[in-house]
């Protein structure tokens, strides 16, 4: 098929070449145009999930900064003072922090405008370089495709239509509105006329998603983004505490921020600080804060406090359920040893067993072994559960001599059919004389062929070598039958992987090959250990060729029976035909002679 498939794929290239050359040779005919092929990107590839991790920042800077970071504004006259009022009440983002007794002239402050004023020119670069990003992520949007019935839409036209039809377009167009235009008339103290790029938070939360998606460490990243959720809600409860503060007055009572005239108290660092400090002592109900004195202050203690309860439920939440999952996975990868020790402790084995046994599960945890790589994978497509487990247990499977030289689809039979074990320092894995019902092969560690005393080594396999093929595959002369040959005892912590008998005889009916290879190898094994009986191998030959004759000679008998029935049986059916026409003939003729009586009966009455 594949031959026949580039075959055919050669003839279409002949026939698009003659094409060509056809239609250039042509006189008059215009040359077609080249279509550029567009570039589309895939909302699951890899420069798309790249483009998301680079709008975080954008976003995250606003977020962070919009609030603490303006300047002071200027004076507005006439009739829109009203307006200007209140937006500058809503200065750093929607909280004013002057005084209602300051006339309208005066220059009103935001929440920290020290931070604004001594880096003004590098806040409105970041503040431009993020809309630009934000610009460009409305064009990516553009070209990026999505799925229609399973399958990647690349066509343009399809893209901006579904794009500009979706809500998520209205919020990115309206996140990047030049409302900073407003500065004009209303001063730089004026970040709310920014707070329209807040819109494009589902943006931050797509990125969240995919990054967890992707990370090898997802509990730790949802730790961190819980913290990171908490820290801006912290800083943004410090820049209106701050705020407020102004607005009372500093050092007005002991619940505000103290007054700036005091020394150390008018640095920037500090007032920041202190207002992150005080908000974290809130948010976290630790308690300890001045009692409030005034309106404003019980109000804001009160919302605090019920954010706090909110938040303390949505943090001990998230925490219980990243804890929870954490201990699933690790329950899916190692098994639980609470179970086991507790049936230890209700049966009391010796000491020496428990202690095995608590090392064996020791081991799993430190090495980070699996024993139940089945149930894992179980939720996987079957074919990609193939490919995942050919991955990871291929190039160990290769380093096994028998089948270096086999077939690949030999191996990835194999792959998906090995059970991985795990054997503690001393343990035997198997014992002469027991019944083979399974094969290994080494995957980690080293074993040694011991003798009976358990002390005497004859020999030491190490990574990818096997043992127990003698007593699951049926070798004619074997004298032990299907009983171990050896002693096999692990001198370490030995990984193995285990194949079933029934598996490897299915596996091995498809592949006749690697059977013999396995079968020959197993030959030179007995007869090294004295354990192949030739006499008995070739006596066991002789009677299977007999009985193979036999078995012929039965089968020539059989089909000659066979045509002797079919003969009989055609007889009879030619005889059985013949008797039905003389039946049919006797009835017509009694039928007629029938009528002739009754017909003279007839005539002789008048």
């Amino acid at each position: 098929m594949n031959r026949l498939a580039r075959v055919f794929r050669g003839k279409d290239r002949e026939g698009e070449a003659k094409l060509i050359k056809t239609e250039e040779s042509t006189p008059g005919a215009a040359p077609k145009p080249r279509q550029e092929k567009k570039r589309i990107l895939d909302p699951s590839g890899d420069y798309y999930y790249w483009w998301l991790v680079t709008m975080v920042f954008p976003i995250m800077y606003n977020w962070i900064i919009l609030i603490c970071s303006k300047e002071q504004g200027e004076s507005l006259k006439g009739a829109a003072w009203p307006l200007g009022q209140l937006l500058l009440q809503w200065a750093g983002c929607g909280f004013g922090c002057c005084h209602p007794s300051l006339s309208p002239s005066l220059p009103r402050r935001s929440c920290f405008p020290e931070l604004q004023r001594k880096y003004l020119f590098l806040w409105l670069a970041l503040d431009y370089l993020c809309d630009l990003l934000y610009l460009l992520d409305i064009g990516v949007h553009f070209y990026t495709g999505f799925l229609e019935q399973g399958i990647l839409i690349q066509d343009r036209s399809k893209i901006s239509r579904h794009y500009t039809c979706s809500s998520a377009f209205l919020l990115d167009l309206l996140s990047v509105l030049p409302t900073d235009l407003l500065y004009l008339r209303l001063g730089l103290a004026t970040p709310a006329v920014r707070a329209n790029r807040f819109l494009r938070s589902p943006r931050l939360f797509e990125a969240f998603d995919r990054i967890e998606t992707r990370t090898a460490h997802p509990n730790s990243f949802r730790i961190s983004k819980l913290m990171l959720y908490v820290f801006v809600t912290i800083h943004w409860n410090a820049c209106v505490y701050f705020a407020l503060s102004g607005y009372v007055g500093y050092g007005a009572d002991e619940w505000v921020y103290p007054n700036v005239s005091i020394p150390g108290f008018e640095r920037l660092l500090r007032q920041y600080l202190y207002s992150f400090y005080f908000s974290t002592l809130i948010l976290t109900t630790v308690g300890d804060t001045p009692m409030p004195h005034r309106e404003e202050e019980f109000l804001f203690m009160a919302a605090d406090f019920l954010l706090a309860v909110m938040g303390f439920a949505t943090i001990m939440g998230s925490m219980t359920s990243v804890i929870s999952n954490m201990n699933q996975a690790d329950d899916a990868f190692v098994p639980n040893s609470d179970l086991v020790k507790g049936y230890l402790r209700t049966h009391c084995p010796n000491r020496r067993l428990q202690n095995r046994v608590v090392e064996w599960y020791q081991h799993l945890q430190m090495e980070k072994k699996m024993t139940n790589e089945l149930q894992i994978l179980q939720h996987l497509p079957e074919r990609l559960r193939a490919e995942v487990a050919v991955s990871v247990h291929l190039p160990t499977l290769r380093k096994v001599q028998i089948f270096q030289s086999c077939e690949q689809s030999l191996l990835e039979e194999l792959v998906l059919k090995l059970k991985p074990q795990v054997y503690s320092p001393g343990e035997y894995v198997c014992k002469k004389g027991d019944v083979g019902r399974e094969m290994y092969f080494i995957r980690e560690g080293k074993l040694a062929v011991v003798a009976d005393d358990g002390v005497t080594q004859y020999a030491v396999l190490g990574e990818g070598l096997y043992f127990g093929e003698i007593s699951i595959i049926n070798i004619k002369g074997n004298k032990s039958g299907n009983r171990r040959t050896a002693n096999i005892k692990s001198i370490g912590f030995s990984d193995l992987f285990c194949l079933l008998k029934e598996d490897l005889t299915e596996v091995l009916a498809e592949f006749p090959s690697a059977k013999a290879m396995l079968e020959a190898k197993g030959r030179e094994i007995l007869l090294k250990m004295d354990k192949l009986d030739v006499n008995a191998e070739a006596a066991e030959i002789a009677q299977l060729q007999e009985e193979e004759r036999r078995t012929a000679a039965l089968e020539e008998g059989l089909d000659a029976l066979q045509t002797k029935l079919a003969r009989i049986l055609a007889g009879l059916e030619s005889s059985a035909f013949k008797v039905a026409l003389r039946l049919e003939r006797l009835e017509w003729q009694m039928r007629e002679w029938g009528a002739e009586e009754e017909a003279e009966r007839e005539g002789a009455e008048p």
